[in-house]
């Protein structure tokens, strides 16, 4: 059996990453694959619920204090999710370590002081990065309800993101239908996972997770 792959869907708010992780993992449940939904910041821990009471604007915190939180319900989440990989489960992570790189050197932060707190945790198989302009995604249901919903933000955000941008990374134009979206998101995922699955009968089992994260960079 294969190890389970992690798939990473990125972009700046009101992209639809949730909607297309959730269409991701409905439709690869269908095809019998074992998988799961993994969020980031996750808001159940107690380091989530500081992140949350940021977030709506309840909490003020240091942009420097508030980065070592967002890592650090990352780390809190590591033996967790190397668990479930290890098992054959394959994750689909909404947001990770470059949503939290991406929003801090937005503020001015130093972008190698941002990567430094996430080296070393496991480093998604794919990363699909749904791209929105700004001007689109202010027309969206919601936006501006939470404390980095501004225009001139987000296009900073957009601009780090792409200095971040790997050979891992697939890029998703997030003007096109759900539908569009949803068929390339899965049509590369399911050729990410065949090939995991076509080594793994060839005794060629990936059971090696890649902990690099900003490691070559």
């Amino acid at each position: 059996m294969a190890r389970g792959r992690f798939i990473l869907l990125e972009g700046c708010d009101r992209a639809g990453k949730s909607t297309q992780c959730a269409m991701l993992v409905a439709a690869l449940k269908e095809r019998g694959h074992s998988v799961e939904l993994c969020k980031f910041p996750d808001r159940t821990t107690t380091i989530g619920k500081m992140i949350h009471a940021y977030l709506t604007n309840t909490e003020e915190l240091d942009d420097r204090a508030i980065h070592l939180l967002f890592s650090a319900n990352r780390w809190e989440a590591m033996q967790t999710i190397k668990r479930k990989l290890l098992a054959g489960t394959h994750l689909v992570v909404d947001r990770y370590a470059y949503s939290g790189v991406a929003f801090s050197a937005a503020k001015g932060l130093d972008l190698t002081w941002c990567k430094d707190p996430d080296r070393g945790l496991i480093r998604p198989d794919i990363t699909f990065f749904l791209d929105l302009p700004s001007s689109d995604a202010e027309k969206r249901g919601g936006f501006g309800e939470e404390r980095y919903e501004k225009r001139e933000f987000q296009e900073r955000v957009r601009d780090v993101f792409l200095q971040l941008r790997s050979k891992e990374w697939v890029m998703i134009d997030a003007r096109k239908s759900v539908e569009a979206m949803h068929y390339e998101i899965l049509r590369d995922t399911e050729n990410k996972v065949r090939v995991a699955e076509a080594d793994a009968q060839l005794e060629e089992e990936d059971d090696v997770l890649p902990e690099d994260m900003f490691q070559d960079s």
